[in-house]
């Protein structure tokens, strides 16, 4: 009767692959503590900073990544991941056993697992969210069967599946989002979640802002790429390192501002008052872009299928211009992205999201 007679208890894990995962769980978090959840948060490193520095009151559990290495190239990527896999199922299996603990300990009545496979419990209602229910691979067809058929293994154990976009053909993550064949257990779009909001904020024209993420050593790589060139850029330009906690350093000068990181309020401001964002295409960055309605020049990881995918298909509906990394020239990429015919999408409401927490909250209550 215990947990009936307080407010349901939510556990927020995401996925230690970039800050992507952690940043898309906010307006989640900020929906569940609207319906007065209480919300504890679980990760480590530059998720576990971003995540408390955003939710500073929140309850916060120390739970180990996947910790995946990368490597220098996409063929040295494609070759790196294979070995790993132990790891990862290594990873995946001790935190479900941490789980375990960890609802036995705090008496969680729902968990919320970001693109983490191992976070499913029987005493509890378990929401796995991705937008890859579809997994490319540069081996072909045959092993992207392979790994659906595993994906679905794991989402197949917890209580729905939420997806991070539209159901309808107007949709950001293409074939990702929706293969013909889905998981057995429910799947519900939830809409595209940003955790921005368009204010008055004014664009300066010219004004850049460039926002590195991603694994190592990949984010170095274009981050020396970016600053050998930045500095021959006539105009202003704001670099946001997506390194939070970090103490390493590189100076501003008066054009140039350099940033380890940035609270979402000042990223927010930046984003508005710049004329192009330059990045990684990884999904949640797109979901900014298109929420905030700005122009991009967005460069894949290398060997990241995900990122490439998306770059190929969200170029054709002309929603972002995108480059390989290994061809990237800044002003050749601005030059070019100036004849570029942008075609952002409207910005959509977050009604789907709202309405599945509060399908799920009121599930607990029954």
């Amino acid at each position: 009767m215990e947990k009936y007679l307080r407010k349901p208890r939510i556990l927020v894990a995401p996925l230690d692959w970039g800050l992507g995962h952690a940043t898309r769980c906010i307006p989640i978090i900020q929906s569940l503590l609207a319906r007065d959840a209480e919300v504890w948060l679980a990760g480590e490193g530059p998720q576990k900073e971003l995540l408390q520095q955003e939710f500073p009151k929140l309850p916060f559990l120390q739970l180990d990544g996947y910790r995946v290495k990368y490597s220098t190239s996409a063929i040295g990527l494609l070759l790196s991941i294979f070995p790993q896999t132990h790891k990862i199922l290594s990873a995946i299996k001790k935190e479900s056993a941490w789980l375990k603990k960890a609802v036995a300990e705090h008496g969680f009545d729902a968990v919320i697992s970001d693109n983490r496979y191992g976070l499913y419990h029987p005493s509890a209602t378990c929401i796995f969210i991705t937008h890859q229910l579809a997994i490319k691979s540069p081996l072909g067809r045959w092993t992207e069967k392979i790994l659906q058929r595993r994906n679905y293994n794991y989402i197949n154990h917890f209580t729905e599946c939420w997806v991070p976009d539209t159901e309808s053909d107007n949709n950001l993550a293409g074939a990702l989002s929706h293969p013909e064949k889905k998981p057995v257990v429910p799947v519900r779009y939830i809409g595209t979640l940003s955790r921005f909001q368009i204010t008055n904020a004014e664009e300066k024209k010219n004004h850049l802002l460039i926002i590195l993420s991603g694994p190592e050593p990949q984010r170095t790589i274009l981050e020396d790429k970016i600053l050998q060139e930045i500095a021959h850029y006539p105009a202003t330009a704001t670099i946001v390192r997506g390194l939070p906690g970090s103490d390493s350093i590189i100076p501003s000068t008066g054009m140039i501002r350099v940033y380890n990181h940035l609270p979402a309020g000042e990223l927010n401001k930046q984003i508005q008052q710049a004329e192009y964002i330059i990045g990684r295409c990884g999904y949640s960055s797109v979901m900014d872009i298109v929420k905030m309605q700005k122009k991009s020049i967005l460069i894949p990881t290398p060997g990241q299928t995900e990122q490439e995918y998306l770059a190929g298909y969200l170029s054709q509906k002309k929603i972002v211009f995108s480059v390989p990394q290994k061809e990237f020239s800044l002003m050749t990429a601005l030059n070019n992205a100036q004849q570029f015919i942008y075609q952002l999408p409207p910005v959509l409401s977050s009604q789907p999201l709202e309405e599945a927490v509060s399908k799920m909250l009121s599930s607990l209550t029954r």
